[in-house]
């Protein structure tokens, strides 16, 4: 759970990239702070929360995170976020699922979109990683909600992804070097606006 001052801060650091960009806005919050999420999506008029293990359980590097679905949707509606949507991350990158090895990721899926989430992503199994096609066509066959690829997209993978899913979520490929913690380098943003 994550203090009031922190969602706070991530309102008001919300509010200032969307006004800065003027584009449509999301956000996640880690280690399954969904609801917090959610909250921040709400006050700062954003259009969709990122969360993490909505339908069935996975082993994170912070524990053990629960599936959310069911309390996540009913404190979207007590809290009169209904236009929130709930994009929600499958077989999550990061994270070991073996407590749920035998329901593959169409089926996971398949539950997410039963659980009314509005879209689904697809990682690959950590940060930059590509998806794998195989997993994407797989999601595609069990749901019909929109598939969103969370990581591992480039310039180089761009044209071979554009069938297999709706949208892309970018974060590392434009660092420098491709790397999260690296400075943004504006010319693989370039590079990639002109893929």
């Amino acid at each position: 759970s994550v203090g009031p001052k922190i969602t706070a801060a991530m309102t008001a650091i919300a509010l200032a990239v969307k006004d800065a960009s003027g584009l449509p806005c999301g956000i996640q919050i880690l280690a399954g702070a969904n609801h917090e999420a959610l909250a921040v999506a709400h006050a700062a008029g954003l259009q969709f929360a990122r969360v993490e293990g909505y339908a069935f359980a996975h082993v994170a590097d912070e524990g053990i995170i629960e599936s959310s679905a069911a309390s996540l949707l009913r404190y979207r509606r007590a809290i009169g976020a209904e236009r929130v949507q709930v994009w929600a991350d499958v077989k999550k990158k990061h994270s070991a699922h073996a407590l749920t090895a035998d329901v593959d990721i169409g089926e996971t899926a398949a539950a997410v979109e039963f659980m009314r989430a509005d879209a689904v992503i697809v990682t690959g199994a950590a940060t930059g990683l590509e998806a794998s096609d195989a997993d994407l066509t797989d999601v595609r066959r069990h749901c019909r909600v929109p598939i969103y690829i969370g990581s591992g997209v480039s310039s180089e993978n761009l044209a071979r992804y554009a069938s297999l899913a709706d949208g892309f979520i970018v974060g590392s490929y434009f660092k420098k070097d491709g790397k999260w913690s690296e400075p943004v380098d504006p010319r693989r943003v370039q590079r990639f606006m002109r893929a």
